[in-house]
């Protein structure tokens, strides 16, 4: 599929027509009494109607026939996906999970929506306010089945195998190393080409945007032109045995029959689209004089809440970069956040603990839960000759960072028997280094 193509720019006024079907977007209006090809218009409303402009957020979609057209939506079987933050009792220490296991196709076969996990969260879908930290793990590609959410915006993160994903507004390619971004409402089907494995994170009741850059000025961190959007494309296809549309609604699946394909949107326009990014095109902010500056410098989307400056959620990257700090303590200090991480690895060894840490699982440090540097990097990295040095090459790991105090699910600290217990004892070596009788040295 590498012949994918994509319209650049972040958030943008779009608008795409697939070839095949030249001026299929009508001209000067949106809902012409008659569209082109005989086609449906169909708005697409990510904000409400009255949102300031610079959050307004709604596509127009033209298409063979329209959303409505299907039978009731019934419940369905949930698996381990869910917005129960009260199954188990809290737990406040600091956790680290072993890389999820991926089921074999030839015991099983599990698509991307079977094979959603919810590991933590917190909030509520009915209220819109709130976040969930998902696992996928998955063998199989989705067939005549097509899933969106309701309840808010799944941004993906794959770690372990590409991921083909057909969405209403076209085709995306996302490799490990991109993420993409699905907002609510848009209904997109998984193709996978193997053992796939991935991290999701949710927000209800925001979109991601790009982050501020203050006294940084007009370039940095993610690029706007770096984010790629689908170009239109459809198909026209009737699905006798009847077409799935699983949608998630106030944290619950449910499932509803069709007769055609969802992805028959011949032309499209607006603001509100999928969309994914390539984290090698971060340009990456560090300091180049002492001290170790905080990881927001490194976020590459956020969801803002209704407070200044405190997200519902961030998306954070540690990326490839150079260490020229001086008389510092290079890597992240040790810290209490009244904001919870959540830390994924896509690939490599993390700078702060290059043991336990691997591809394909996690570490949740909670609101106010200390952690930080284990023994050999403290050890290491306080006599380390401190001359210029790359700092995690081949190595991506990434942190969701949020104002919530997430709850974890039966689930993440039971049922996926992945969670190591052990965690706590890589700080257990750290010795103490006070001196009362160390003393300035005489210049």
């Amino acid at each position: 599929m590498s012949g994918l193509k994509y319209l650049s720019g972040f958030g943008n006024e779009f608008s795409s027509e697939d070839p095949r079907c030249p001026g299929s977007l009508p001209e000067g209006q949106n809902n012409p009494q008659v569209c082109p090809y005989g086609l449906y218009a169909e708005q697409l409303s990510g904000s409400a109607f009255t949102c300031p402009r610079p959050t307004n957020k709604r596509s127009w979609l033209y298409r063979i026939l329209p959303s409505v057209r299907h039978k009731p939506y019934t419940a369905m079987h949930c698996g381990n996906l869910t917005e129960n933050w009260d199954e188990v009792e809290p737990d406040p220490n600091q956790l680290r999970w072993m890389p999820f296991t991926i089921p074999k196709s030839s015991e099983k076969k599990v698509d991307f929506v079977t094979g959603l996990h919810t590991l933590c969260g917190a909030g509520d879908t009915k209220s819109r306010n709130g976040i969930g930290i998902h696992m996928f793990t998955c063998n199989t590609s989705m067939v005549d089945r097509c899933f969106n959410n309701s309840d808010g915006d799944f941004l993906i993160v794959p770690q372990q195998g590409e991921i083909l994903i057909t969405t209403e507004f076209g085709k995306m390619m996302v490799e490990p190393n991109e993420i993409c971004v699905i907002q609510q409402g848009m209904r997109f089907s998984v193709n996978v080409f193997g053992e796939t494995r991935g991290y999701v994170l949710e927000v209800y009741g925001a979109h991601f945007e790009l982050p501020d850059l203050g006294p940084i000025g007009a370039n940095g961190l993610a690029n706007p032109r770096d984010f790629l959007t689908p170009v239109a494309w459809y198909e026209d296809r009737e699905v006798a045995t009847g077409y799935t549309v699983i949608n998630k609604y106030q944290g619950k699946l449910f499932s509803s029959q069709q007769s055609f394909s969802p992805f028959n949107v011949v032309a499209w326009h607006g603001n509100y689209t999928p969309y994914k990014y390539n984290l090698d095109n971060f340009m990456v902010i560090n300091c180049v004089a002492f001290d170790h500056a905080d990881p927001s410098i490194f976020t590459v989307l956020t969801a803002k809440s209704s407070r200044p400056g405190v997200a519902m959620a961030d998306f954070v990257i540690f990326p490839p970069r150079w260490g020229v700090a001086d008389h510092t303590f290079r890597p992240p200090y040790y810290h209490r956040n009244c904001m919870s991480e959540f830390m994924g690895l896509i690939k490599g060894h993390y700078e702060a603990k290059e043991e336990g840490f691997q591809p394909g699982g996690g570490t949740l440090h909670s609101t106010m839960t200390p952690h930080g540097p284990d023994r050999d990097c403290f050890e290491k990295s306080s006599t380390a000759l401190l001359k210029p040095e790359r700092v995690a090459d081949g190595t991506m790991a990434f942190m969701f960072e949020s104002s919530f105090s997430m709850a974890v699910t039966k689930w993440g600290l039971e049922t996926c028997q992945r969670l190591d217990k052990s965690y706590y004892q890589c700080w257990e070596p750290l010795r103490k280094h006070f001196d009362p009788n160390w003393r300035p040295s005489k210049q």
